[in-house]
C-alpha cells in the first residue's frame, strides 16, 4: 500500500475520481521558465510524474492537462504519457474544465484538479478533490483540500496519481504487476 498520510474524508472522495485535471507551470514543472539565447524556452518534467500519469490513466481515470500558456513542449510530453484532453492558453481555466465535464458525462464531485496559483483558484475550490503544491502561495494552498508533500515538478503528480490509485483499491493490483517478471 502506498504510505501517503491522508485523511479518510480525502481517501472518500479520492475514491470517486474519474478525471485528474492539472496546471502545467508551478505542478508538472518547478515552475521555472528556461529561455534560452536564441529565444528558445525548456522546461524540465519530472519522470515519476509521468510514471504516475501512465498508472493512473491504466487505473481508468482520465487526465487533462488545463493551462495559461502555450508550449510545443508540453503538447509532445502529453502525447508521451498518452493524455488525451489537452487545453492551453486558457484564460477561464473553470470553463473549459466545466465544459470537458460536460463532453465526458461526469460531475464536478468526480473531479480533482491541482493547480498553483490565482488563475486556479476558483477550480480548486469548486471541483470534487481541490488539490495544490507546497510551492504554491499560501492563500492557493489554504483553499486546497490537500496539499502534496512533493513540491511541482518534484513528484507532486505521482504522488496525487499513487493517492487516488491507493483510494481506488488499485494499488496492490499495480504491486503485484511489477513484483513479478514483466512480459
Amino acid at each position: 500500500m502506498v504510505h501517503i498520510p491522508v485523511s479518510a474524508e480525502i481517501l472518500t472522495q479520492a475514491r470517486t475520481i474519474k478525471l485528474l485535471a492539472l496546471d502545467v507551470d508551478g505542478v508538472l514543472t518547478d515552475g521555472r521558465l528556461h529561455y534560452q539565447d536564441d529565444g528558445r524556452e525548456s522546461k524540465s518534467f519530472n519522470i515519476l510524474d509521468g510514471q504516475g500519469i501512465r498508472l493512473l490513466i491504466q487505473s481508468g481515470v482520465s487526465i487533462a492537462i488545463i493551462t495559461g500558456r502555450e508550449s510545443s513542449m508540453v503538447s509532445r510530453r502529453a502525447q508521451e504519457l498518452g493524455i488525451a484532453h489537452v487545453h492551453q492558453k486558457c484564460k477561464d481555466k473553470w470553463t473549459v474544465l466545466t465544459t470537458l465535464a460536460d463532453e465526458l458525462g461526469l460531475e464536478l464531485k468526480q473531479i480533482a484538479y491541482c493547480g498553483d496559483d490565482l488563475p486556479d483558484l476558483y477550480t480548486i475550490c469548486h471541483v470534487g478533490l481541490g488539490l495544490s503544491v507546497p510551492n504554491a502561495p499560501e492563500y492557493i494552498r489554504s483553499r486546497a483540500r490537500y496539499v502534496t508533500q512533493q513540491a511541482g515538478g518534484q513528484g507532486a503528480v505521482r504522488e496525487i496519481c499513487e493517492l487516488i490509485i491507493q483510494a481506488q483499491g488499485g494499488w496492490d493490483a499495480i504491486m503485484a504487476h511489477y513484483q513479478h517478471e514483466q512480459h
